[in-house]
């Protein structure tokens, strides 16, 4: 039976990869931590050594560019289905989530620029928003 949900991890086209990858870790976390009920079963080895459950669910790592990040966000937003999850320029400046906090209250949302947007939910919401994205190569 196929997967009725999807999700998608889309990071800045123009980061560096250890940036991609931090970005990635970043936004990862941030969305697993709400959807606790995404992580499967523990699994066991043939010797009895026990792996901690994963996400089954498969994750394309996409890329676009500042603008798209941010229609992302903000389409994937408006849609009450969908849980988003987005990391910013701010946030990746900032040394200290207190620092990051009050950098943020002082940022207009227009200046709000995404590194990395995570989008969960239905599939048949999340495909429209980023099947024309490409994978991170």
């Amino acid at each position: 039976m196929a997967l009725r949900t999807k999700l998608v991890l889309v990071v800045d086209e123009t980061l560096p990869m250890a940036h991609a990858v931090n970005a990635a870790m970043v936004t990862g976390l941030a969305l697993g931590g709400r959807l606790p009920h995404l992580l499967a079963a523990d699994g066991k080895d043939a010797s009895g050594g026990v792996h901690a459950g994963l996400n089954p669910n498969p994750v394309p790592v996409l890329t676009a560019g500042s603008a798209d990040l941010r229609a992302l966000a903000e389409a994937a937003r408006a849609d009450d289905e969908l849980t988003v999850v987005g990391f910013n320029e701010v946030a990746r400046r900032s040394r200290d989530y207190a620092a990051y906090l009050d950098a943020l209250a002082l940022t207009p949302a227009e200046e709000v620029d995404y590194v990395a947007v995570a989008v969960f939910g239905p599939r048949n919401r999340v495909n429209p928003l980023t099947k024309r994205l490409p994978l991170l190569r």
